[in-house]
């Protein structure tokens, strides 16, 4: 494991390279970005007021967060990170392999076979986090933040791996299949291909409106920086073996997950077929059905919070500025609840 260094995101943040089992394209590695909290202190929101963090205790002060991002994409939401640390948390992101900073010449990008090989990204994480590989050996509260993919593939794990987390939030989570009902009838098909041919790419659907509506929506006074070689403005190719792995995954939460601590969910109102271009495509989800996903989520254990944000992108934190600012204010709302409610 190698040491902290300066991130390309500057500022507060810095990596790690997490080395990582060789696979059929040789070495293979993860990386882990950090931002800690500070001491100057941070805006107490339903106070109206200052805190110094030398004469108050803040509220997130024993709580790590570890963030996965989704497909085609990898960390450097700053505002995300600092969120968590102005509250007192430790924030961590995790580019998982052969994604952003952890994808290296000859590899196939986001290639996998089956979600739990993220397993051991998510091990090493912990144990470079100072948790232990199950990410109890702490005795730090631990959240697991997932975007899309990414909160599919915490949803399993958080699933598989009791006790290890003591919240789940999940940023518009890829729980089911866009056609909820077509995927038992395609699943076959996708097993079938997956073995006979597994790096056979499906062909480009994407048409780039979801990277034109960020940017159509960007606000100057919120700026985000986003490297389009490690998230292009259309989507990483598809490939058969990945593709079962996703299908598998629905499966596995239609089939009810056992995440026994709180979850919460951000979802946008609604969802768009970004079939061509229109202004609507700035004010909805082009990726998920979201109906469905609300749906799924209910699946992930026996305490789910879901929270609908009109006019929110699949990423409802780079989303246009009033419903970005209504996600914010939705997920301190939850945290601060389920952090005092923690603690009793």
């Amino acid at each position: 494991m190698s040491e902290w260094i300066p991130d390309v995101l500057g500022d507060e943040f810095a990596q790690r390279t997490l080395e990582l089992a060789d696979d059929h394209e040789g070495p293979v590695v993860a990386t882990l970005v950090r931002a800690l909290p500070t001491e100057s202190g941070w805006w107490d929101r339903p106070f109206g007021r200052f805190r110094n963090p030398l004469t108050r205790r803040r509220p997130l002060d024993d709580v790590d967060v570890l963030y996965v991002h989704g497909w085609s994409d990898y960390f450097f939401q700053k505002r995300l990170a600092r969120f968590w640390t102005a509250r007192g948390a430790r924030f961590f992101a995790l580019d998982l392999r052969k994604y952003g900073r952890s994808l290296r010449q000859g590899q196939t990008p986001g290639y996998i076979t089956d979600l739990s090989t993220y397993d051991e990204d998510i091990e090493a994480a912990l144990v470079a986090m100072g948790r232990g590989s199950e990410g109890t050996a702490s005795g730090r509260r631990l959240v697991l933040l997932g975007h899309s993919t990414g909160g599919l593939t915490l949803s399993l794990w958080a699933s598989r791996h009791p006790g290890a987390a003591d919240a789940v939030i999940l940023n518009s989570p890829w729980l089911e299949f866009q056609v909820a009902s077509v995927r038992p009838l395609i699943t076959p098909m996708a097993e079938l291909q997956a073995r006979l041919r597994p790096l056979e790419a499906a062909p480009q659907v994407d048409l780039g409106f979801y990277t034109r509506a960020q940017q159509e929506v960007a606000d100057p006074d919120d700026p985000v920086d986003v490297n389009l070689a490690w998230r292009p403005v259309q989507t990483m190719a598809v490939h058969a073996g990945w593709f079962r792995a996703i299908l598998a995954g629905h499966a596995k939460v239609a089939a009810g997950l056992s995440i026994a601590v709180p979850v919460c969910v951000l979802l946008s109102a609604r969802s768009a077929t970004p079939t061509r271009w229109s202004a609507d495509l700035t004010s909805a989800d082009t990726v998920l059905v979201v109906d469905d996903i609300a749906k799924a989520a209910l699946k992930l254990g026996p305490t789910v919070t879901v929270e609908r944000i009109d006019g929110a992108l699949h990423d409802v934190f780079l989303s246009r500025h009033e419903a970005r600012e209504e996600a914010y204010a939705r997920l301190d709302r939850w945290v601060r609840g389920w952090a005092a409610a923690d603690q009793t």
